[in-house]
Order: C-alpha cells, then sequence, then structure tokens
C-alpha cells in the first residue's frame, strides 16, 4: 500500500484519486498514519447499456394495439 504526507497529499488530492489502485493510499501525519484512502466498490452496474446482448425485441414496439377509428363521430 502507498504512502503520503499530507502536505503532498493536500497538493496532488485529484491526480493521487485518478491515480488511485485497488490497495488504496495511507496518508501520514509526521510520519503516523491518519487516514486511509481507498477506491469506491460499486456495487451496482450503471443502468444504461447494462442489458445490452441480454434482451430481443420482437414485434412492433411502437404499437398501441388498440383499435379506433379517427373517423367516426361521437
Amino acid at each position: 500500500m502507498q504512502t503520503i504526507g499530507a502536505a503532498k497529499f493536500k497538493e496532488q488530492c485529484l491526480a493521487l484519486l485518478d491515480q488511485l489502485d485497488a490497495e488504496g493510499l495511507v496518508v501520514t501525519k509526521h510520519g503516523k498514519p491518519v487516514a486511509r484512502v481507498l477506491p469506491y466498490e460499486r456495487r451496482f452496474a450503471p443502468l444504461i447499456g447494462s442489458l445490452r446482448d441480454k434482451m430481443e425485441i420482437q414485434g412492433d414496439i411502437l404499437a398501441t394495439c388498440a383499435h379506433w377509428n379517427a373517423d367516426a363521430e361521437s
């Protein structure tokens, strides 16, 4: 696990978060660990595209299956 001082972490925080590996990062102050930064575990797959190649469209998906006569008077 990578270790970094708090001052250096403050300077490079955003870049360090972009490069964070599965083990995470230990932040130290005066050589003593004060925090551990771990990547957030995604528990759910993103909704968009998650069912790609798992579904098959059958029939006309735009049809309402309702029969009506637009020319009829009420």
